[in-house]
């Protein structure tokens, strides 16, 4: 992505997060970069569901935290609260960037990109490809935007990685149509 290459060429030390929001979980890493380095992971679980919990693995030790938590922007608060509380970050201001594990972008998209409202809009158009993923994925999206609004948002779609591939292997072997009308495909 050429931000973050600008980024790096200039030797930018930045800390960025990597999150996968699901319908009911939130996993992340947290990085410093460009030395790779994992400042702190874990997972929010049951995410909407009683019960709800999250486990934080900083400096080898993991710790796991009962919570309820009947939405992401609960977990994403949860989550920036540790980050302050464990010294990852001073401020929220140094999260510069959070990438986002979104399934479904279709035939669109063959890297990722900057999170943009054509961006959100082909994501949740794609629904209905990935019906369990993607609308979980934008509700990610549109908390870390509300919750970091200076922070870059990237989508990384695994969809991506297939983009590729030559016809004769992402081609289901079902109707044809289902692929020209719908896009279901590898």
């Amino acid at each position: 992505n050429l931000w973050y290459n600008k980024q790096y060429e200039r030797g930018a030390i930045m800390k960025i997060l990597s999150v996968n929001a699901g319908s009911s979980s939130l996993k992340f890493t947290g990085f410093e970069m460009p030395n790779e380095e994992v400042l702190i992971s874990g997972v929010f679980e049951r995410i909407g569901i009683d019960g709800g919990f999250y486990t934080i693995k900083i400096n080898g030790e993991k710790i796991k935290k009962e919570k309820d938590l009947p939405n992401h922007e609960v977990a994403v608060n949860t989550l920036l609260e540790e980050l302050i509380e464990n010294k990852v970050v001073e401020s929220y201001e140094e999260i510069e960037a959070v990438g986002h594990r979104v399934v479904h972008g279709g035939e669109k998209y063959t890297e990722s990109v900057l999170i943009t409202e054509d961006v959100k809009k082909t994501v949740e158009e794609l629904s209905d490809l990935a019906p369990l993923h993607n609308p979980a994925n934008l509700v990610g999206v549109a908390t870390f935007e509300k919750m970091l609004p200076h922070a870059k948002n990237v989508a990384v779609f695994d969809t991506a990685f297939h983009q590729t591939m030559p016809a004769s292997a992402y081609i289901y072997p079902v109707p044809y149509e289902w692929y020209t009308q719908y896009g279901v495909r590898k």
